[in-house]
């Protein structure tokens, strides 16, 4: 048997002109697949490898942390109460990472961080067996085993269960607005 390689950079050739150049319905169907493939199985790993959490990035697919479209200080007015009587003063929120809340459809770039490592005012993510996805709320408490109690920022109250450090998947970096929108859409077409 030969191996002929005109024929395999022929080949080579035909494949990268229908993945990268050929307009057809089929071609996007291929790209949109290896898309998928890249991002799940060789991007999302490797940021999570570079940013030691399993869950790099998050879709937000709540408004447990939206301020409604208001601006910090408008939304420290109207929330200030709940955070003073729980030890926050609007230093610690103004110096706070995502201050101003985020989204539902934002996507949010996590770092794993040790749980005694995590502040007061920090946003961090969690699992729980009580929900099907990970949580991302407010540490609002810190007891002294390292166990969190957390608050979403438009929630009137804090969350019922304390959090373990166990439980802590990351703690929030930054946010990419929207872009979450295409995952939630996705699950919800099909069902995940």
């Amino acid at each position: 048997m030969n191996f002929d390689l005109q024929k395999a950079k022929k080949l080579l050739h035909n494949i990268w002109y229908f993945i990268w150049e050929d307009d057809s319905i089929e071609s996007w169907v291929v790209n949109v697949i290896l898309a998928f493939v890249l991002v799940k199985f060789v991007i999302y790993p490797l940021l999570g490898l570079m940013l030691s959490t399993s869950y790099p990035v998050v879709a937000v697919v709540s408004g447990s942390m939206e301020h409604n479209g208001l601006g910090f200080d408008a939304w420290w007015e109207e929330n200030h109460e709940w955070y003073e009587e729980n030890g926050f003063s609007l230093e610690t929120m103004q110096d706070a990472k995502l201050k101003n809340g985020f989204s539902k459809g934002d996507i949010i770039v996590l770092r794993g961080a040790k749980p005694e490592k995590v502040k007061k005012g920090d946003v961090i993510v969690y699992s729980t067996d009580r929900y099907k996805y990970p949580i991302i709320h407010r540490v609002a408490k810190i007891a002294g085993d390292y166990t969190l109690e957390t608050k979403g920022d438009n929630n009137p109250s804090q969350d019922p269960a304390p959090v373990s450090k166990e439980q802590v998947v990351g703690r929030a970096m930054f946010k990419i607005p929207w872009l979450g929108w295409i995952k939630i859409m996705f699950t919800s077409m099909t069902g995940g």
